[in-house]
């Protein structure tokens, strides 16, 4: 009988540790390739300097986590190594997505993230931002989850960038704060959301109540066109019954049907 003891194992000396270990600390995205079953996953875990969080995507419960939500994994510091990400190459992708929101925040205004983030907690705490949550029911496209953040009062949105008249994301807040105040005055319960897919197709508004999905777009033009309705169609076409046809609202005169299943209306006659 042979018997085998089972030991802690001193992990050999690697001539890539040091360029490694380097490049771990500047750059954002390292990438180590090679054989199977050579050391690779010890090496980087073993290399991993503080401040950046080691994930496996052979843990299940992480793999799932990234999925639902890639921001849960990438945490307050944007930095981040994922191990066994030739599994779930668009996994990658999306956390990538997730770690470039936090760094450009961050970078605009100059400041760490878990500074940027404390601020934001603040201004939704104080109704100044409104943090709009993604509709992410997701039935055969990939859909990014994370809040879109919008003012809280469009008329100080407009004064601090010097606007007159609500343009482009100005008209699509009103149009959220107006959202907002009819829901607040609701008997029935109706949720507000935005839709987008990760290839960049969007939806402005997504009205859940009744069981039954009402998407809104929202354009600055006074002459809306068929080719404005592509992202509605996109969304009725992904949640078949359960959505209304699509409401495309403009800044122009004219109530009319783009297609048999999107009506364009002046969004001062519909809010």
């Amino acid at each position: 009988m042979i018997i085998m003891h089972s030991m802690k194992p001193t992990p050999l000396p690697r001539l890539v540790a040091r360029s490694l270990s380097d490049r771990l600390r500047v750059m954002p995205a390292v990438v180590v390739t090679g054989a199977r079953q050579a050391g690779k996953c010890t090496l980087v875990r073993d290399l991993t300097p503080g401040g950046r969080r080691y994930h496996s995507l052979d843990d299940l419960d992480v793999m799932d986590a990234a999925r639902r939500d890639p921001e849960t994994i990438v945490g307050g510091t944007g930095r981040v190594t994922l191990d066994e990400v030739q599994r779930e190459p668009d996994l990658l992708l999306a956390v990538k997505r997730a770690i470039d929101r936090k760094r450009r925040v961050g970078r605009d205004v100059a400041l760490p993230q878990p500074t940027v983030r404390r601020y934001l907690n603040l201004l939704e705490t104080s109704y100044l931002l409104v943090g709009l949550p993604a509709y992410a029911v997701n039935r055969t496209k990939r859909l990014i989850k994370s809040p879109k953040l919008f003012w809280g009062d469009t008329g100080v949105a407009m004064h601090l960038a010097g606007g007159d008249e609500p343009r482009g994301a100005h008209l699509e807040n009103l149009v959220l704060n107006d959202l907002l105040a009819w829901r607040g005055a609701r008997l029935d319960s109706a949720d507000v959301f935005y839709w987008r897919t990760a290839i960049g197709e969007e939806v402005d508004f997504v009205i859940e109540a009744g069981g039954k999905l009402l998407p809104i777009e929202v354009k600055a033009s006074g002459r809306p066109r068929l080719s404005d309705t592509g992202h509605l169609r996109t969304f009725r076409a992904e949640y078949g019954k359960k959505a209304r046809r699509g409401l495309l609202l403009h800044t122009g005169e004219r109530l009319e049907w783009l297609s048999p299943d999107v009506l364009a209306a002046p969004w001062w006659k519909v809010l």
